[in-house]
C-alpha cells in the first residue's frame, strides 16, 4: 500500500472546511501463551462493529431519525467486496472508512474542545502544520528533543507535512469552522505519532499505529479497515503481528489522550520526557517483529 494511503486519519486544509479519511491495517495471527486471549478480545470487538452495523439496518428499516450521522454499512460492503475483488483499488478504503465512521470526529472533536489545551488552540486559530513546515525552526531546537526527531523522521523519509494535505482525494464537507480546525490539526499530528509511539511508517508500522489510533479515537470505521486487514496481513507477515498489534492497542488505551496535547511546546522537549509525560512505553514487539522481517529478507 502506498505510504500515503497508509495513514488512519487524514485531512484535507487545502479546503478548510474538508477532511479525509483513510487507513493502515489490523494483523492477527499469533497463538502463543496469550494468544486465545487476544482472538477472543478482538473477536469481541469485531462482534460490536457488527451488532453495530445491524442497529444502523434496523434503525433505517424503522426510520427512526438518531439525529446522529448514520453509518451507512451497505455502502462499506459493496466497497468491500470491490477492495476483495481488486486489491488495487484502495480508494475504496477511505470509502469503507467515511461510510463506518459514524460520529467518531464529532465525538472527539467535543472532548477536545472542552480541554484546556483544545480551548486554547480554538481561541487562538492555531495551525500546527505552519510549524511542522518549518525546518529551520525545527533544526534549532535541542538534540534529543521531539522536534529534532521529527525533522529527522520526515528528511530520512523524504516526506513533508504538506504531503498529508496534497495526498487528500476523499473529502468531507465540514460547515463548522471549530470542527475543521481540529480535523486539520489531527492529519497535521499524524506523523508526530508516529516519532513519538516509534512505530515506522512500513506498513506494519502503520497498522500497529492504527490498533493504537482506533483505542485513541474508537472510530469504528478505522476498526473496520483494521479487522479486514487482520484476514489480508495475516498470510503476509505471520506470526509475532498480534502480539506487536495487541500492544499497540493497549499502548493507545494507556496513553494520555494524544489530541489534547500542546504539541507545539512538546516538540521542544526531549523525546523521553514527553513519552513518560504522555504515558507511551516503548513498542518492543513491533521492534521485535520488525527485526525479525528484516532478517528474513537479508537472508533471502
Amino acid at each position: 500500500m502506498p505510504a500515503a494511503l497508509a495513514t488512519p486519519l487524514i485531512f484535507n486544509p487545502s479546503s478548510p472546511n474538508s477532511v479525509r479519511r483513510s487507513a493502515a491495517v489490523f494483523n492477527i495471527n499469533d497463538l502463543d501463551s496469550s494468544g486465545l486471549r487476544r482472538i477472543l478480545l478482538l473477536t469481541f470487538m469485531l462482534i460490536k462493529i457488527l451488532l453495530a452495523i445491524l442497529l444502523t439496518l434496523s434503525l433505517a428499516a424503522m426510520r427512526i431519525d438518531t439525529k446522529r450521522r448514520r453509518m451507512q454499512p451497505l455502502v462499506a460492503m459493496r466497497a468491500l467486496r470491490t477492495l476483495i475483488s481488486d486489491p488495487v483499488r484502495t480508494e475504496q478504503v477511505f470509502i469503507i472508512i467515511r461510510a463506518m465512521s459514524g460520529n467518531a470526529l464529532e465525538n472527539c472533536y467535543k472532548q477536545f474542545r472542552g480541554t484546556p489545551v483544545g480551548k486554547q488552540v480554538l481561541t487562538e486559530q492555531r495551525q500546527l502544520i505552519e510549524l511542522l513546515q518549518d525546518r529551520q525552526a525545527l533544526g534549532a531546537l535541542p538534540p534529543g528533543s521531539l522536534g529534532r526527531h521529527y525533522l529527522s523522521f520526515v528528511e530520512k523519509e523524504e516526506i513533508s507535512a504538506q504531503e498529508l494535505v496534497d495526498a487528500s482525494d476523499d473529502v468531507i464537507e465540514i460547515t463548522d469552522p471549530g470542527l475543521s480546525l481540529y480535523a486539520r490539526r489531527i492529519r497535521d499530528m499524524h506523523d508526530l505519532w508516529h516519532v513519538t509511539t516509534g512505530y515506522g511508517r512500513d506498513t506494519f508500522g502503520e497498522a500497529c499505529l492504527l490498533a493504537f489510533t482506533y483505542a485513541q479515537t474508537r472510530n469504528r470505521g478505522i476498526g473496520t479497515i483494521a479487522l479486514v486487514g487482520y484476514f489480508k496481513l495475516r498470510k503476509e507477515i505471520g506470526s509475532g503481528v498480534a502480539a506487536a498489534m495487541w500492544q499497540g492497542y493497549r499502548a493507545g488505551r494507556k496513553a494520555e489522550w494524544l489530541p489534547a496535547q500542546d504539541w507545539e511546546n512538546l516538540l521542544s522537549l526531549p523525546i523521553d520526557e514527553v513519552r513518560e509525560c504522555l504515558n507511551i512505553g516503548e513498542p518492543v514487539k513491533y521492534h521485535q517483529k520488525h527485526a525479525q522481517l528484516a532478517l528474513t529478507r537479508a537472508l533471502a
